[in-house]
This record gives C-alpha cells, structure tokens and sequence, in this order.
C-alpha cells in the first residue's frame, strides 16, 4: 500500500493553532506556577501545530534568553492539565486537544546554516550572487535606485 503524503495544514487549522498560541503565551506569561521547573522562567511559544482532528496540539517553545529547554519542558508537562483547563475556559471550542510540548530548534537550526554560509570556501564558491547580511538592501531603501 503507498503512502500518502502528509498534507498542508488547512486554514482552519492554522487559525486554531494561532489562537491557541496566543491564549498559551498570555497564560505562561501571567501565571506563577508553583512547579520549580518554571518558576521565575520566561517561555516563548513559537509555534502550535494542531493535528488535523484539532484532538492533539504540538507546541514548540524557547526558553527566553536561551539555555537548556528540557528542565522547563518537564514542568510543562507536569502542569499540562492546569494549561488545558484554562484553555478551556478562554476558548470556545469542542474539544480542548492533548498538548505535546516540544523545543522549537528552528533558531538554532538558522543560526547553523547562517554560520555555513559565511564559511570562506562556501562564500567562495557562491561568488558574486551572495551578499552579506549586513549589505543586503532595507525595505526603505528598496526601489530608490530605480
């Protein structure tokens, strides 16, 4: 039997897992918990990706300011069922889906390509096509030349 090709998050799913971003880092930012994993830690949420029956929610954070995220995602799941009740309380909808927290890796993941791009043999061989960060034309200043 072939696999299916996994599908693009539809709208619906994309604006849920917005909304429940939204909702999860006004409560991560106002709440104290008592859990020693997250107190006095600022989390950011990235990104919710909600599975397409909207039953389970992955939510990918960062510690602010760096360091080792897995401590906070312990505490995280040890208060995963006071995040749920009070997503339920601020969202209108059937089913308040099982959160899955995981660490968000894409900064670093862009910080390690950046770092391979300014690598003289790569900047080398990319020759007059690659500019630099720091020259790379602003928004302002797009279209004046013309």
């Amino acid at each position: 039997m072939a696999r299916q090709r996994p599908k693009a998050p539809g709208q619906r799913q994309l604006r849920i897992g917005e909304e429940i971003r939204h909702v999860l880092a006004g409560i991560l930012e106002r709440e104290t918990f008592r859990d020693p994993a997250l107190a006095g830690v600022s989390v950011t949420v990235t990104e919710v990706r909600p599975s397409p029956d909207l039953r389970h929610a992955r939510v990918y954070i960062v510690p602010l300011g760096g360091g080792d995220p897995k401590p906070i995602l312990e505490g995280l799941r040890r208060v995963k069922p006071f995040l749920r009740r009070e997503l339920a309380s601020r969202l209108t909808m059937k089913f308040i889906p099982d959160l899955v927290f995981a660490a968000d890796t894409t900064f670093d993941e862009a910080e390690r390509i950046a770092r391979l791009l300014h690598k003289p043999e790569v900047a080398r061989d990319l020759g007059a096509g690659f500019a630099p960060l720091a020259s790379l034309p602003s928004d302002e200043n797009r279209g004046e030349e013309e």
